[in-house]
């Protein structure tokens, strides 16, 4: 079949085509950032051969010395960026340019706001790359061909950014990638060699990859060569190998946009060199937003790996535990082999020895962000909050240092705001308290307004409130913090230690004998649904609520469990009644044994309600509560 017979026309994946849109409308007025986004491309190709002819030298293809190229044709009015790289081949791309292949795509379009300034802070966290072209181009031709000896042809892609794209073979004698942009009439500012040379030295100085751009000659002073003549215009100095006092804040901020692909500035960084047996340098950044894809199982984080200034791999995962997988940024070890894989790296001592020490660093440059900037501390929180509450349970060595860094919403401050650390809490501890309460509920409204805080508002306890579905695996991980046992409101039986009083005590165990018969008869009507009734030390105004004990799974748990598809155990739970409430005292002195059975499920029905569960037969507690409605009408 012959090489222009494989040409196809194929319309955009529509999330493609929002992007697109987004990226025309929302980032027009950063528009030099397209330029820094393709060279980056380029660079991350080259690197990726580089690495690859470690054990495949022919892909070289006698041309060893890598580089990206950038130029401009005036009269045709096209911008070509060029990179002898690993290339790609046909079905590469389609794969990258035809479709995104990101879980997060739906989430990022759903949070669009149409607040063009809004939406252009978070198009940056998905990561156009390439389709930035479009932002100075109306039209743009991709012509590709893999490295290898054995790869027969090339491949051209070109599209106007309207719908559509073609797709063909063609012949490409030397491998990689050039993108040439025909640029819209508005925006020839960019066919100026001076113009382009002070975008490459703004944005991409630091990339290690010579950037080269054709050798400029002025007048009669000097004579044009018949071939072009290149010369670099980067300074190609691995940023994370300088010396910490020779680099700006710009500087910094803009090799993290390089190797973030983020459009915003960082949060935060840290640079160091470690020398001595195992020699590497580490530049990490947190960012100022979390990433669209941090849930997603399937996506890697990471770090990228270099070995003596040879890139490795991106997405290194395991030089950064999991729950710091937002963290960005680049490590370079001296001391690895240059042919390390992924399975070496899950067995090398000097990975974990690196892993410990980026995970201190981190943790130390969020504790010092935490005492001298707690507003920028919360902007951290805000966005990654909820990953952090992961460490405890993963990261036992660390489990102290993430303690004191987590938030969370209380029952002294009136807002949802996960503000309050832990330090805070038992700062504000009556002298006589022993524990950290807490209690875990499916949202904040639930955890705020639960029956099980009654006692606690009355005595001033203050209460941690965790709505986040990741709030039970931190609880699971992290029992104590300084010496204080972290207690559920609703497990077991309520123990104020030396804040009860012991006189209420006593009277509590008295009633509970006088008042044995009801809680008999009340169990004999709800079986095996219940592992046990009994008076309630816990309510103040409502008639019941419903406990589980100390070791058994809680009732939000086993929810979330079943929320992703996973068994939970059926353990019952314990229904305690408060015996000043009016319904309760109507139950006890109720002959009718059909309306006491009635009246019973629906009180623990209600209990289950009020704690976000769902009703086995929600007809069945409708029909129970028109029944005693109507009783109490008198009908």
């Amino acid at each position: 079949m012959s090489v222009e017979a494989q040409k196809e026309t194929l319309e955009f994946q529509a999330e493609v085509s929002q992007v697109l849109n987004l990226v025309i409308r929302s980032l027009y007025s950063n528009k030099e950032i397209f330029l820094r986004e393709l060279i980056s491309n380029a660079s991350d190709a080259a690197e990726k051969l580089r690495f690859e002819s470690l054990t495949d030298d022919a892909l070289f293809e006698d041309d060893p010395d890598l580089r990206i190229r950038v130029t401009f044709d005036e009269e045709a009015g096209t911008l070509t960026i060029s990179d002898n790289g690993i290339g790609m081949n046909r079905h590469e791309v389609s794969e990258t340019i035809g479709t995104i292949a990101s879980s997060g795509t739906k989430k990022f379009f759903e949070s669009m706001t149409g607040d063009q300034s809004k939406d252009s802070e978070m198009i940056g966290q998905f990561g156009v790359g390439f389709y930035s072209a479009f932002i100075v181009a109306d039209k743009v031709t991709l012509i590709t061909r893999r490295a290898g000896l054995g790869e027969e042809h090339g491949v051209r892609w070109e599209s106007d950014g309207q719908g559509a794209y073609s797709i063909e073979n063609v012949d490409k004698p030397s491998r990689g990638t050039d993108v040439i942009l025909h640029l819209n009439e508005d925006e020839k500012e960019f066919l100026a060699g001076y113009r382009l040379r002070g975008i490459i030295s703004k944005f991409s100085d630091h990339i290690s990859m010579p950037v080269e751009m054709e050798k400029e000659f002025h007048g009669e002073e000097e004579e044009k060569p018949e071939t072009p003549e290149f010369e670099r215009v980067n300074t190609g100095t691995a940023l994370w190998m300088r010396a910490k006092s020779e680099i700006t804040d710009e500087e910094y901020n803009d090799f993290y946009k390089h190797v973030s692909h983020d459009f915003e500035a960082p949060l935060a960084h840290a640079h160091n060199r470690v020398e001595g047996n195992n020699e590497y340098s580490a530049l990490l950044y947190i960012p100022s937003r979390a990433p669209f894809d941090m849930w997603d199982r399937d996506q890697k984080h990471g770090v990228k790996l270099f070995v003596r200034r040879v890139f490795i791999m991106d997405e290194a995962e395991k030089l950064m535990p999991r729950y710091l997988r937002f963290v960005k940024g680049v490590v370079d070890s001296d001391d690895l082999p240059l042919n390390v894989s992924r399975e070496i790296l899950q067995h090398n001592r000097k990975i974990d020895t690196i892993r410990q020490a980026n995970t201190k660093r981190v943790l130390g440059v969020l504790e010092k962000m935490a005492k001298n900037d707690a507003e920028k501390y919360q902007t951290f929180w805000d966005q990654f909050g909820k990953v952090m509450k992961e460490g405890p349970a993963e990261d036992f060595g660390s489990k102290d240092k993430i303690a004191a860094l987590l938030r969370f919403a209380s029952t002294h401050n009136e807002g949802d705001e996960q503000n309050v650390s832990l330090d805070d809490y038992i700062s504000r501890m009556p002298e006589e308290q022993e524990k950290i309460y807490y209690i875990t509920a499916e949202s904040a409204a639930a955890a705020r307004f639960s029956p099980h805080l009654e006692v606690f508002k009355k005595k001033g306890i203050e209460v941690l409130l965790l709505s986040d579905r990741v709030d039970e695996w931190l609880v699971s991980g992290l029992t104590e913090y300084e010496g204080k046992t972290l207690q559920s409101v609703a497990k077991g039986e309520l123990d104020l230690g030396d804040m009860d009083d012991e006189e209420e005590k006593a009277s509590q165990e008295k009633q509970a004998e006088e008042h044995k018969g009801l809680l008999e008869k009340m169990k004999d009507v709800l079986g095996d649904g219940v592992k046990e009734v009994r008076i309630s030390h816990r309510l103040t105004d409502s008639p019941a609520c419903l406990v589980v004990e100390d070791h058994d799974m809680s009732a939000n748990l086993a929810r979330v469990l079943k929320s992703v598809g996973q068994d939970a155990p059926a353990t019952a739970p314990i229904i305690e009644i408060n015996l000043e409430h009016p319904l309760v005292e109507r139950l006890e002195n109720e002959d009718d044994e059909a309306r006491f059975g009635d009246l019973t499920q629906v009180l623990f029905d209600q209990a289950q309600l009020a704690e976000g569960g769902q009703l086995d037969d929600p007809a069945a507690f409708v029909r129970r509560l028109n029944s005693l409605m109507l009783n109490l009408s008198g009908k």
